[in-house]
């Protein structure tokens, strides 16, 4: 499990945009996303840099 907090992700297009991003990478990926609190939890046999890299790349870098 990867557990990602996207400071940047206030709304629901955020979401929508995220979730895009980490089916690119790998469509059977299956994320539970909770916007009050920025997190974002994947399960995937990717690994958290690969998710990091493309959430970046979309303007949502994770925080440190």
């Amino acid at each position: 499990m990867i557990e990602l907090t996207l400071p940047t992700m206030t709304c629901g297009h955020c979401v929508r945009t995220v979730t895009e991003t980490v089916h690119k990478l790998d469509p059977t990926a299956k994320l539970h996303i909770d916007l009050p609190t920025h997190k974002v939890q994947i399960e995937s046999g990717r690994t958290a840099g690969e998710f990091r890299s493309a959430l970046t790349e979309e303007g949502y870098a994770p925080a440190p």
